[in-house]
């Protein structure tokens, strides 16, 4: 019996996504004679294997998380169900390994009123799969479809809120108690539906904590780093200080004061302009400011009012795009007036096509050394006296 129930579910998790509802549930009746296993014998960790596609260590992970459960008639139902919303084997593993008690949940009391208020919101069935896929837990709470109704206000579109997401912890949040008082707080602060909904996308998010925390981040992003409110680096400083104690701004924020020789004018003017500065290691930077110092020759007052340098990467983009200039101007390819720092700002693409591309008679080998450099390489057309 067991074997012939994981057969019907091997079936429908592999067929093709039924186009309602109630076809399922008369798939689902038609297997319910097949399913009477003994209690006793029902053991979870091995349900998770053979029938939802769990890895053995994943599955023992999860199998604590639904341990009371003593038959498998109501995982078989959310499996079944989950079939017909067109998830695949695979999709069907990374949710229930993601979140096991989903397995839990009642398909009519819960996952069914949770899929047509999405579906009521204008998510289509592949749209809904990823966001379950996305979200895990809040999937199986009716308050997903409210949190998501609200967050495509600041969106426009499910297209444009699910290609943004990396996670749906905000979408788990008390909408009425959390995250739209601080909406409330942050429109005050100027921050505009474009700027919320890039608040949104973090994780983990600033929306998400308490109102009278996120007022004083915002306390400390005017006073600490000197970023006032309504300004267009306003809601970088608000996230770059969110989930820090004010201790630790400060700490950094001295650190890097005597680490690069900064004056009082020239750290307010490096954070005001690159507050994530305060996200980087002091290593990190460290070895980039060195760069820039000794071997590009640039003054510290320059960085200072250029501080997003150091926030690219020390070999992806600030050693290769200097050894291309470096090398274009010493065989006079290109004048000496170019400068370093609009090179960093380009895009890749733009890079390419300004001080590669154009290059390839005159440099044939200049691409293929670009890219052994962004690898870490210094190749020797690269190596100055």
């Amino acid at each position: 019996m067991l074997s012939l129930r994981s057969r019907v579910l091997a079936h429908l998790l592999s067929s093709p996504a039924a186009s309602t509802i109630s076809p399922l549930h008369r798939l689902i009746s038609a297997a319910a004679p097949a399913v009477s296993p003994d209690p006793s014998s029902f053991a979870v960790e091995e349900y998770l294997v053979s029938t939802c596609g769990l890895t053995r260590p994943q599955a023992r992970k999860a199998s604590p998380r639904i341990s009371h459960l003593k038959s498998p008639a109501n995982p078989d139902a959310v499996l079944a169900f989950l079939a017909g919303l067109g998830f695949s084997g695979a999709e069907v593993a990374a949710v229930v390994a993601r979140d096991p008690q989903l397995l839990c949940s009642s398909v009519e009391r819960t996952l069914s009123p949770v899929v047509a208020g999405l579906a009521g919101l204008g998510l289509s069935p592949s749209e809904i799969t990823r966001l379950a896929l996305l979200t895990g837990v809040p999937f199986r709470c009716r308050s997903v479809v409210s949190g998501l109704q609200y967050c495509l206000s600041f969106f426009g579109s499910s297209e444009s809120l699910l290609g943004a997401l990396k996670s749906g912890s905000i979408l788990g949040s008390d909408l009425e108690r959390v995250v739209k008082p601080n909406v409330a707080f942050l429109r005050e602060c100027g921050l505009r539906a474009c700027d919320i909904a890039k608040l949104y996308v973090l994780s983990p998010s600033p929306l998400n904590i308490r109102t009278e925390r996120i007022r004083t981040a915002a306390g400390w992003a005017e006073g600490l780093l000197g970023v006032p409110r309504g300004s267009r680096m306003f809601r970088h400083a608000l996230q770059a200080v969110a989930f820090l104690s004010e201790e630790k701004i400060t700490t950094k924020v001295e650190h890097l004061k005597k680490l690069f020789g900064w004056s009082d004018a020239e750290v307010g003017a490096a954070f005001s302009r690159a507050p994530s500065l305060l996200s980087r290691s002091e290593d990190s930077l460290q070895s980039k400011y060195k760069f820039l110092i000794s071997e590009v020759g640039l003054e510290p007052a320059y960085i200072a009012h250029r501080p997003v340098m150091l926030t690219y990467s020390l070999e992806g983009r600030l050693r290769p795009r200097y050894y291309v200039l470096r090398y274009l101007k010493e065989n006079g390819i290109l004048d000496h007036g170019r400068n370093y720092y609009c090179t960093l700002c380009m895009t890749e693409k733009v890079f390419m096509d300004k001080f590669i591309c154009p290059h390839k008679e005159a440099a044939p080998h200049l691409a293929e050394d670009y890219a052994d450099a962004c690898r870490g390489e210094v190749p020797a057309r690269f190596r100055f006296a």
